[in-house]
């Protein structure tokens, strides 16, 4: 074998191409397979490309069609003219093998972007100018990239991106229970219905004074997660896993949380415990607690389990204690942090929560109600992110909470890139870390506050 000579196949290639001219129909099979790039001879992607544009016409796609098509792109000549064109028509006589072919030519692609990805790694690997952590993060995304091959990163016109939602449209107009096959429904009614759900690829951010609930509430969204037999990934910088797990089996449970740490449970309690282990057991819940996660260490972590299977939720606790590796001062820093969290929910097409501080400034307020202005360390984390959910609990601040007041928690949505903004109130029974609607909503009106 001639390791100088990238892997291809170029009878493959041609055996596609003969394919197509022979059945217009064949292209069906490869259209969301293969793209231009993938053929190794340039001539073969060039005609290959011309089939594409005919097919996203519906136009027929014959030798006539495809040499029209190139040589009003000035092409035809380039790759060799009528005779190339008859040569591929003549090189085939059944159809039915385009879509082996179309796995052959992949194949042979997937393996040389992986040759050229092993080059520049090799090359980072002599490069000893650059942070170490920097060239790692830079080498996992390529290699990454490679494992992600068939999602295609390019420029695409809008008719093909409407073409492709009217199809998504039309799918769910038919049949309605489908239409959460995009998001992760999070569990709270009022959440749902308003927001639709997280959508993959949003950055949340979860934010609130300490001991207000904010980790009792991601956890409950975890919960609500997880038992749909989808798989959650929980990075805690703050928590230890036994203690996220048991703030999880007090809600299971509705066991007040000390005498869970203390071991007071009554008989009865006792007995309900092995139900609710059962249940948690089976929810598809991962915990990472690891101290002192960078962001290039989170990013590494999430995309293995992404190359595991399936992943639809990060939940990180919390953004302040996240660090990117370098020195710049700390605004720069959750700045860069921000933007990499929302980097990787696109990049990894999963709704991330992360949970953020709010500064010290709400104290010195009257009104104690936190604005986006309260966010902590950095206004990129407004920016960055899709939606924005804030917590507010008057007896956070009263010592002597009435009945119909304690535990209850306005959850504001001060911003939703996608729709409107709104409050919702939630009890908070603090002893079982749980959080549950009382059903009382209303919109937001800035003007009045």
């Amino acid at each position: 074998m001639d390791l100088h000579i990238p892997p291809h196949s170029v009878e493959a290639e041609r055996g596609i191409l003969g394919s197509i001219l022979l059945d217009k129909d064949a292209i069906i099979q490869i259209a969301s397979l293969l793209v231009p790039a993938d053929f190794y001879d340039p001539a073969n992607g060039i005609v290959f490309e011309a089939m594409l544009e005919l097919y996203s016409r519906n136009r027929p796609i014959d030798i006539l069609t495809v040499r029209e098509n190139l040589d009003d792109k000035k092409k035809l000549e380039w790759i060799g003219g009528n005779i190339f064109l008859a040569e591929l028509a003549a090189s085939i006589f059944t159809s039915a093998n385009i879509f082996q072919y179309g796995q052959i030519v992949k194949q042979k692609s997937i393996l040389r972007k992986l040759i050229k990805c092993g080059n520049e790694i090799t090359v980072m690997g002599y490069d000893e100018m650059t942070e170490v952590t920097n060239l790692l993060e830079k080498a996992e995304k390529s290699l990454f990239q490679v494992t992600q091959t068939f999602i295609q990163n390019k420029l695409v016109a809008i008719k093909e991106i409407i073409n492709a939602r009217y199809e998504e449209f039309a799918e769910i107009h038919a049949n309605p229970e489908h239409v959460q096959t995009n998001v992760v429904p999070i569990g709270y009614q009022s959440l749902d219905h308003r927001l639709g759900g997280f959508k993959r690829g949003d950055l949340i951010i979860l934010a609130a004074r300490p001991s207000m609930g904010k980790t009792a509430l991601a956890m409950n969204f975890a919960q609500a997660v997880g038992n749909q037999a989808r798989n959650v990934a929980i990075f805690s910088l703050e928590m230890t896993k036994e203690q996220l797990t048991d703030r999880l089996i007090c809600a299971a449970m509705w066991v007040d949380s000390w005498k869970l740490q203390k071991w007071k449970l009554t008989e009865e309690e006792f007995a309900r415990m092995g139900d609710a282990l059962d249940g948690l057991s089976r929810s598809q819940i991962f915990i990472d607690d690891s101290p002192g996660w960078s962001l290039v260490e989170i990013k590494s972590k999430a995309r293995r389990l992404k190359m595991e299977g399936w992943l639809d939720l990060i939940v990180i606790d919390y953004l302040q204690l996240m660090s990117n590796g370098n020195s710049l001062n700390r605004v720069q820093e959750i700045s860069e942090i921000s933007r990499g969290l929302k980097a990787l929910a696109r990049e990894l097409d999963v709704p991330l929560i992360a949970l953020s501080q709010l500064s010290r400034a709400v104290e010195w307020r009257p009104d104690k109600r936190p604005v986006l202005s309260d966010l902590r360390e950095s206004g990129s984390i407004e920016q960055d992110a899709d939606i924005v959910m804030m917590l507010y609990r008057d007896d956070y601040y009263n010592d002597f909470p009435s009945p119909e007041t304690a535990g209850v928690t306005s959850l504001f949505i001060r911003k939703n890139r996608n729709g409107p903004v709104w409050q919702v109130d939630l009890k908070f029974e603090k002893k079982h870390m749980k959080f549950y609607e009382i059903e009382r909503e209303r919109w937001l009106d800035f003007d009045n506050e």
